[in-house]
């Protein structure tokens, strides 16, 4: 088991090589098609397209073994929440390799009748679901170290040797509205979590990077599932630049997050 995930995670740069060349000719047949191109050389690009799709399905045969091995390491997970958003993403990207596997077999003719729609909505299913569940560890793990950085800028923080003597509704006449006073600490708190938020991902490069790509990699199946339909040129993008990030973390190990 540990050989085949040896030799398995040799396969993964490979796969995001062929996976960014992939939607840049999805975005490349968008452009192409809108810039009114020869039918010819859209139907080339498409076929393309559709080449490297059937090699990255090649590549990722057996990843659902990679996936559980992922998913029994996940369970140990002392945070709960970690435990239980990672144990499932796992296992639903398990799910969505196996259905990709049928659907390289359907493809290449091994399975025969095989209703490939049908297959290729299951995977983008399980697909969506651990990108749900990648998305909501992301924040999670956003929100604790915005509460650690909270505090500890509250300890660091010198104590005034004078009272304060201003607020933000100083200026405020004693007339105003509650609704008018109100705004101004509003908008005082949305600025400081703001920049406690800005402050945080740019201390947090693994976070901010595994972030972005997930939030580009949803985009995907919800556009092939119908859900919020965008157009293949904005899924070639999301996907190309998705693409290109896990290809950053593959060749900078230190920016992928963890666990």
């Amino acid at each position: 088991m540990d050989s085949w995930v040896r030799f398995n995670s040799q396969s993964q740069a490979k796969e995001r090589i062929i996976r960014a060349a992939q939607y840049a000719c999805t975005l490349l047949g968008y452009t192409l098609q809108k810039g009114g191109a020869g039918a010819e050389l859209c139907k080339t690009v498409s076929q393309l397209e559709a080449h490297m799709s059937l090699t990255r399905k090649l590549l990722r045969l057996g990843n659902s073994v990679e996936a559980l091995e992922a998913a029994k390491r996940a369970i140990h997970l002392s945070d709960g929440v970690l435990r239980l958003c990672l144990t499932v993403s796992h296992l639903n990207r398990a799910m969505y390799f196996a259905c990709d596997n049928v659907l390289w077999a359907g493809k290449t003719g091994l399975i025969s009748k095989l209703d490939q729609q049908k297959w290729s909505q299951r995977s983008f299913r399980y697909y969506l679901f651990a990108l749900i569940l990648n998305l909501t560890r992301d924040v999670y793990e956003l929100r604790l170290l915005m509460e650690s950085e909270a505090r500890y800028r509250a300890t660091k923080a010198p104590p005034s040797p004078y009272p304060s003597t201003t607020s933000p509704t100083d200026h405020l006449s004693p007339q105003a509205s509650p609704a008018a006073m109100a705004v101004p600490i509003v908008s005082v708190r949305l600025r400081r979590q703001l920049h406690l938020l800005v402050m945080v991902l740019y201390n947090n490069p693994p976070l901010l990077l595994d972030l972005l790509k997930n939030s580009c990699d949803i985009f995907i199946p919800l556009d092939r599932l119908g859900i919020y339909p965008t157009g293949s040129g904005f899924v070639g993008a999301c996907g190309l630049v998705s693409s290109v990030l896990s290809i950053v973390t593959m060749v900078h190990p230190w920016l992928k997050l963890k666990p």
